[in-house]
């Protein structure tokens, strides 16, 4: 189906089910693996990721109304830059030119807000993405990786020293100081997105870095957000090892969003190892309708 022929919606005027139905076609062979986002999880899912529906957009089949492909838009006001939440075309419409219209129209909508740049994630393995974000002008800036590790069995726990203990509101603080310091900092680790969790959390501080995770010892453990604003990473690598001590026998599990530079190095050195697995942190500047071809 040519370009011409779709139609451009904001999602925000989309039915739910809707939208919902076309994300899970979209994502059920996905390279990281199938969308499992019953319809109830659904508004939990844009909430923790700061998706604003009113700046997303859907491409419409004009005769049948149905879901081609969406864009889904999360704002970093903070940083004057829009994030792509989440983009995907449903398996008829792949090669229709419905993803290239959705990606233009987005550059062109976030250069007309005003915005600096804007950002995504894209797995490495997933290289026909990487192109269609290349040929806009997106640039890889960081990888991301994903970790995990199980800590050592031991007999009692180690818990961790008093004055690494945080409260929320100070851990959500420093995030907000964090993202405003560090250049390109993932969403998914910062501020917003911690503050929507679903499931309590807790963090830690030593020094200059922060470590907030979720879970115990029975389930296992996430980490939800790993920073450390020294490149040597010692604090960082002391905040995991004392994870690894408190909780003996978990398993841990680090989402493919650290950047290597921030923590990433650190929980290598704690004997983590990295997923295979990763993403690109890419960020078009001066956002344009341009392609680059």
């Amino acid at each position: 189906m040519p370009d011409a022929a779709c139609a451009l919606v904001p999602t925000d005027q989309l039915a739910p089910e809707a939208l919902h139905a076309a994300f899970m076609r979209a994502f059920a062979d996905y390279v990281a693996g199938p969308a499992h986002i019953e319809l109830a999880q659904w508004p939990g899912l844009l909430s923790r990721q700061g998706v604003d529906l009113a700046l997303g957009r859907a491409a419409l089949e004009p005769s049948t109304g149905s879901v081609l492909g969406f864009v889904l838009v999360a704002p970093r006001a903070v940083l004057s830059r829009w994030r792509i939440g989440t983009m995907g075309a449903v398996p008829e419409a792949r090669g229709s030119g419905a993803a290239r219209l959705l990606l233009q129209d987005l550059l062109q909508r976030a250069r007309a807000a005003g915005m600096a740049a804007v950002e995504l994630e894209v797995f490495d393995q997933n290289p026909r993405a990487v192109r269609l974000y290349q040929q806009h002008g997106f640039v890889a800036q960081h990888p991301l990786h994903g970790y995990s590790a199980a800590a050592p069995e031991a007999s009692p726990p180690t818990p961790p020293p008093v004055a690494w203990a945080c409260a929320p509101a100070a851990a959500l603080a420093w995030l907000d100081g964090a993202a405003a310091a560090v250049p390109d900092l993932p969403l998914q680790v910062a501020a917003p997105v911690v503050q929507a969790l679903t499931t309590p959390w807790t963090a830690w501080r030593c020094g200059t870095a922060q470590l907030v995770f979720s879970g115990d010892s029975a389930t296992g453990l996430i980490v939800r957000s790993l920073i450390d604003r020294d490149p040597a990473q010692a604090d960082a690598e002391r905040l995991v090892r004392g994870l690894l001590a408190a909780h003996p026998g978990a398993r841990v599990i680090v989402p493919p969003l650290q950047r290597p530079d921030l923590g990433g190095e650190a929980l290598v050195r704690a004997g983590f190892e990295r997923d295979p697995l990763w993403q690109w942190l890419m960020r078009c500047d001066r956002p344009s309708s341009v392609a680059v071809t």
